[in-house]
């Protein structure tokens, strides 16, 4: 008898220790998608350590995320910054598969809260070889078309769910007052109604908001749209001569009225993410403004979703940076930043903010807000029931459905400037049967130029092999006659272009890539050789000179030579969309999204001020009618 107990004894246990886990197993409601949202995040949030809250208010790069650091830290977020890559070149399958195996990582761990991944996708997916890169915001703000923005964001969104990618660093909606920002291209405009006409790129990554949704709720529409992230809150556009990351010197009036309505819009549109901006509102870091941060975006107008720091944003809160980084860390917190993008050293952070939350210099409030917000967007975007991508979208990168919504965008970017020498004589659209064309100047054969920053590498490239495109030499020529001779030389000199018998030239010039304060400038001139390229080629037969910038530059000295103007900001990958509109194909139709300046020193000078005495008007913009060249 006494033997045969032993076993049943057991067995009472063992059901015992069953009913136990079918009960835990009932009460996982955050894992029950029937579940109400709130109810997920409350159960949730009574399991998590403060160690594994923390973590989920930490973002790292990919080149320092390893498996063990997702696992010892419970990491709630991970970006590739610009350029980083999982290999030179990678596919599809290759992103998927580096970012899945992140994802496994963070789903091993005791509650397996899988992790939000992040990427500059700022024209298209944009890091990725062989995505589609579209015009840059200063171009698609010169289309005034809310509707192919969106229509981008979709494509866009798509193109970064195939990489497995669920979080998109887009759009700015700076308000840029000063071309001699660096990041004025991202910007679409100096006008704050363009750029709110702009958020229209946030239902095209997230997805139309249910009409029933409560305001400033975040919403991601599935396994084919990403989060989306306003940024660089707030008054980015506005420092002082440009200089990026400085201070915005304005009164409260003027920062509420010129660079907050988009965020209006885009917390209407139920944005998931914003992101604080490195720069100052009169000498106050946005990183540790508590009154903007929560005070206005959290408070007043009921955001959400959560608030992410900029890149090693919080260090730059002391000068030097980094100088005190536990008062950063405070400040950062306190203000009401949610995720802090720590790319290198997720460590010295987490443990400055354990210690500052167990002296009580912060309190668990403060913590709890940030992860219910991390937690309200990985909920609403279905990530805990599909945190594994699969490879059916791997195709969508670098689509010809995109491809062609790129190249109908570079369409309608471009700004004509001028037209001939009298209205009655133009010289666009261009003869396509032209017997002999010159082509010149330094951008006419370079991708990478056409493409700028943010292209592949963080500060853009040079040359023709960065990624799959079509150079706007590339593009004439598949245009014109077959009996057309294209000539083309980089920089000739005036002999040449004299002695050659060309029926006209097409002069290709402009500034070189650059991102954020690598492009600051305060003199906005061509990148040499292009001012002589101007000179000479337009010195010696009639000439249409097209632009490559990121935002207006000196021109006026050059004008007179020029026998028509085309501002075709940084189109992307389809430089075949130039060749449409030059050859008349299709009519130019862009308004220009930016005050043309005559000289540097009348900067800062926008739509409205006193001093307004442009070259080019803003809104500026001449037309052609389409019609098939003879």
């Amino acid at each position: 008898m006494k033997m045969a107990k032993i076993p049943i004894f057991l067995l009472g246990l063992l059901l015992v220790q069953s009913l136990i886990a079918m009960t835990e197993a009932e009460y996982l409601k955050y894992k029950d998608p029937k579940k109400p949202l709130n109810a997920r995040i409350k159960d949730l949030m009574k399991r998590m350590t403060l160690e594994e809250k923390i973590g989920q208010m930490v973002q790292i790069d990919c080149y320092n995320a390893t498996a063990d650091v997702i696992k010892k830290t419970f990491l709630g977020s991970i970006l590739s910054g610009g350029g980083h890559v999982p290999k030179p070149q990678a596919t599809g399958v290759d992103w998927v598969n580096m970012v899945n195996d992140f994802q496994k990582a963070a789903l091993s761990t005791r509650l397996g809260i899988p992790i939000i991944y992040g990427i500059d996708a700022v024209h298209g997916n944009n890091n990725v070889y062989k995505a589609t890169i579209f015009p840059h915001n200063v171009g698609l703000g010169a289309t005034r078309d809310p509707a192919l923005v969106k229509r981008i964001g979709e494509a866009t969104a798509l193109e970064v769910r195939a990489t497995g990618i669920q979080y998109a660093f887009a759009p700015c909606i700076a308000v840029c007052r000063d071309p001699r920002w660096g990041r004025c291209y991202e910007s679409y405009s100096e006008d704050h109604t363009v750029v709110q006409a702009m958020t229209e790129l946030i239902p095209g990554l997230q997805g139309d908001i249910p009409a029933n949704s409560r305001k400033g709720v975040p919403f991601v529409a599935g396994k084919k749209k990403v989060a989306a992230c306003a940024k660089h809150y707030v008054g980015d556009g506005g420092t002082t001569k440009g200089i990026n990351e400085n201070d915005t010197v304005i009164d409260r009036q003027e920062l509420l009225s010129i660079h907050m309505p988009a965020y209006y819009n885009s917390i209407i549109k139920g944005v998931a993410t914003i992101m604080v901006s490195y720069s100052s509102w009169n000498g106050k870091k946005m990183h540790a403004n508590q009154e903007l941060v929560t005070g206005f975006l959290k408070n007043k107008l009921r955001f959400r979703g959560f608030v992410i720091s900029d890149w090693q944003g919080i260090d730059r809160i002391t000068y030097p940076p980094h100088a005190n980084y536990t008062y950063s860390i405070q400040a950062s917190i306190a203000a009401g930043l949610d995720m802090i993008m720590v790319p290198y050293n997720a460590t010295e952070f987490i443990d400055g903010l354990t210690l500052l939350v167990k002296n009580n210099n912060i309190p668990i409030s403060r913590i709890d807000d940030a992860v219910k917000r991390i937690l309200r967007v990985k909920f609403v975007m279905g990530l805990f029931e599909d945190p594994l991508a699969d490879y059916s979208l791997v195709n969508e990168i670098g689509s010809q459905e995109h491809r062609d919504l790129a190249r109908d965008a570079v369409r309608r970017s471009l700004v004509l400037l001028k037209n001939g020498e009298a209205a009655d004589k133009p010289l666009l659209p261009l003869p396509k049967t032209a017997k002999k064309i010159l082509v010149a100047g330094s951008h006419a054969d370079n991708l990478g130029y056409q493409c700028g920053g943010w292209t592949i590498e963080w500060q853009g490239l040079s040359g023709n092999n960065i990624t799959s495109g079509t150079t706007i030499l590339n593009a004439i020529k598949n245009t014109v006659d077959k009996n057309t001779e294209i000539v083309y030389r980089e920089n000739p000199d005036l002999d040449y272009v004299k002695s050659n018998d060309f029926s006209y030239a097409i002069v290709v010039v402009g500034e070189h890539p650059y991102a954020e304060t690598n492009g600051d400038s305060l003199n906005l001139t061509i990148a040499d050789p292009g001012p002589n390229t101007i000179t000479n080629v337009c010195g010696g037969v009639k000439c249409v000179v097209v632009l490559i910038s990121g935002r207006p530059v000196v021109i006026q000295p050059y004008l007179d030579t020029i026998e028509a103007l085309v501002a075709a900001w940084l189109p992307g990958s389809e430089g075949q969309g130039v060749a449409d509109v030059l050859f008349g194909d299709y009519g130019f139709s862009g308004k220009l999204p930016r005050t043309w300046f005559k000289t540097v020193d009348q900067l800062p000078m926008n739509i409205g001020d006193s001093h307004y005495d442009p070259l080019f008007p803003f809104g500026f913009g001449l037309t052609t009618n389409p019609h098939k060249a003879t």
